[in-house]
Order: structure tokens, then C-alpha cells, then sequence
């Protein structure tokens, strides 16, 4: 596949099953990539290696459920066909246990050693980064495409249902905190209608309180209110 079938699958409206989320990725990855950048690790950082903790447990939990779902519906009926995203997955996991050992460095550290190990930390995660995003891309614009001469929109809307039906609720808030503030006003507006629409009340509310109000800047959640999208 190449990109310019990713763009006639893009300008032909196709289920995005990638989009949203990645684009949510890319987003957090940068912030934090900005935050250890920023950091003095002469003080205690303690808060923002907890972050980096959990923004690394959340990405692999997004590896287990492109594979659980996505690549395991691919490999139904296109044998072999995730052989390259297995590995790239298998080498992000190797990049999060080393990550996790840097992490525990810095924590440890003797004052003294804190902004060398800092350094060391804040320039694997750019490393990590650099390849996620070559990633993600390589799965928008070659995988995406494959998926889309292989199933319907509504099979495709069918495995991200079950991606997100797999989720405990804290996991849900987790991945809207991201989502929702990397989203443009449209894809926004489109996400939390279909939201309103079918999800339980109390279960939509808590997106609007737990994601939305505290990510997004005060224009944009405003105008969900114009809208009639907050709960």
C-alpha cells in the first residue's frame, strides 16, 4: 500500500481506526518529551516520573489492543500481514522495560548523579518517540489502507467497538485525556455526539468531567457547552 492509497482512503471518509488515538499519542509524547526536557533534576522530579511511568504503561497498553483486536482481525484474513508490526510492538516493550530502568535510575540517584541520569532518561524517551511516530505513521498511512480493502466501515467501527468495550472506565478517561485535546473542533464535535448518543449517561458525563473540563483550553470546551455536548 502507499500513500496515495492512504489519501484516497482518507478523501473517501473511511472508518479511521488509527486517527483519533495516534493522534492523542503524538500529543502526550511531546508534551512529556517537553517536561523532561524542562526539568531540574537537581530537585525532585518525583510527580513528573510518575507521569512518564504511567504515559509509558498506557502506550503499552495500546500495543496489547491493536494486537488483541486489530492485528488479530487482520491476520484472519490476511495471513502473515502483521509479521512487521508484531516486531516493531516487541522492540517498543524492549524500549519501555529500558525506559522503567532509567526511570528507577534517576529515582535512586545520588543528588550528585540526578541531572546526568536525567539527561540519559529524557534522551532515550526522544529516542523512543523518533520511533513511535515513524510507527504510527507507517500503520496511518500502509495498514490503515490494508484494513480498508479488507473489511467494511462497519466491521472496522465493530473492532474499535470492542477495543474500547475491553476497557476498564479509568482506562477510558485515560485515553480521552489524550484524545480529546489533540482532536481538531470537527473529529471533537464528532466523537462526543456519537458519545452522548450511545454511551450510559453517567459514563458520558464522566468524559466531559474527568477529560474533557480538565484538558481542553477554555474556548474549546465553551463551545462544546454552545453545542449542547456537555453533560
Amino acid at each position: 500500500m502507499s500513500e496515495s492509497e492512504f489519501l484516497t482512503q482518507a478523501v473517501a471518509g473511511r472508518w479511521d481506526i488509527y486517527g483519533p488515538v495516534h493522534k492523542g499519542l503524538r500529543l502526550a509524547h511531546g508534551d512529556m518529551a517537553a517536561r523532561l526536557g524542562r526539568a531540574d533534576f537537581t530537585r525532585d522530579q518525583g510527580k513528573l516520573l510518575a507521569d512518564l511511568a504511567g504515559h509509558l504503561a498506557l502506550g503499552a497498553k495500546h500495543l496489547a489492543h491493536e494486537e488483541a483486536h486489530i492485528h488479530a482481525a487482520l491476520e484472519a484474513r490476511a495471513p502473515g500481514a502483521t509479521a512487521d508490526l508484531d516486531a516493531q510492538h516487541d522492540h517498543h516493550r524492549a524500549q519501555f522495560d529500558s525506559l522503567a530502568i532509567s526511570i528507577r535510575a534517576v529515582q535512586h540517584a545520588a543528588p550528585a548523579d540526578r541531572p546526568m541520569l536525567g539527561r540519559v532518561l529524557y534522551l532515550a524517551f526522544s529516542g523512543f518517540v523518533a520511533e513511535d511516530l515513524e510507527h504510527m505513521r507507517q500503520e496511518e498511512t500502509i495498514i490503515w489502507p490494508k484494513l480498508c480493502a479488507l473489511f467494511t466501515d462497519q466491521e472496522l467501527a465493530g473492532i474499535e467497538m470492542a477495543i474500547i468495550g475491553s476497557l476498564a472506565p479509568e482506562e477510558v478517561i485515560a485515553f480521552m485525556r489524550l484524545m480529546l485535546p489533540a482532536m481538531n473542533p470537527t473529529e471533537r464535535t464528532g466523537l462526543l455526539t456519537g458519545m452522548k448518543a450511545d454511551a450510559p449517561p453517567e459514563a458520558y458525563t464522566a468524559v466531559i468531567e474527568l477529560a474533557a473540563r480538565p484538558t481542553l483550553p477554555a474556548n474549546d470546551f465553551t463551545e462544546l457547552e454552545r453545542q449542547g455536548l456537555v453533560a
